[in-house]
């Protein structure tokens, strides 16, 4: 697929958008209105950034996501809802425009392809981790654990049949994106994350970040 050299930019606290990922939103603010509009009528895509967690502006995080959208319905208050899917990780450069929406030059980032005993070491520790979270962790919502193996909204899910499903992606890089995505509560985490381009790097960040959580849930749990 072709990506624009350009695209506006959707700002939001704790929100992110990683490839291959669907994500449902809600468009209200009139500016935002104006660049759904804008991207319809063009190439139908546009990046979602992380505000700047040190910043008192709104200014995004230099990495944010591309998305392509999918589906969107126009309400007749002028509100529309859609769903977004990651395309991939863009950096964003020069600012265009910031009115009545940011516009940024924008450069894709993907990673070289990694499959080797490193980031099979990592994606096993990854799962390792991931199984004793969700056994020992706060309770996964539904609709999430539906996420991870593909089933149904309604239909009962095992925590098995969950890391079964994560064992089932070949990508590595696509393994750290999806987990991150479900199971990582912290926006700053997943802002690391997604800004992390190499596989490995990014699969050693999963990592530490999945020891944190179980870490926290067995101090939780023993209080």
């Amino acid at each position: 697929m072709e990506f624009p050299p350009q695209a506006g930019v959707m700002i939001l606290g704790n929100c992110h958008l990683f490839p291959q990922s669907m994500l449902p939103l809600f468009i209200f603010e009139p500016r935002y209105r104006a660049m759904l509009a804008e991207a319809l009528e063009s190439h139908c895509m546009f990046c979602l950034a992380m505000k700047r967690p040190d910043d008192a502006g709104e200014r995004p995080c230099d990495v944010a996501g591309l998305g392509l959208v999918r589906v969107a319905v126009k309400n007749p208050n002028g509100t529309s809802n859609l769903i977004l899917q990651g395309l991939t990780r863009v950096r964003l450069g020069k600012v265009l425009r910031t009115r009545p929406f940011r516009i940024h030059e924008i450069e894709p980032l993907v990673a070289e392809p990694a499959d080797n005993l490193i980031t099979d070491a990592l994606v096993s520790r990854a799962l390792d981790l991931i199984e004793t979270l969700l056994r020992t962790g706060p309770a996964v919502p539904p609709a999430v654990l539906a996420q991870l193996t593909g089933a149904g909204k309604d239909t009962p899910v095992q925590i098995e049949d969950c890391v079964e499903a994560l064992r089932r992606v070949e990508d590595p890089g696509a393994f750290a994106d999806l987990v991150t995505a479900l199971l990582l509560p912290d926006p700053i985490m997943r802002q690391v994350i997604l800004q992390t381009v190499p596989v490995e790097e990014r699969l050693r960040h999963l990592v530490h970040f999945l020891m944190g959580e179980v870490n926290r849930a067995s101090q939780e749990s023993a209080e």
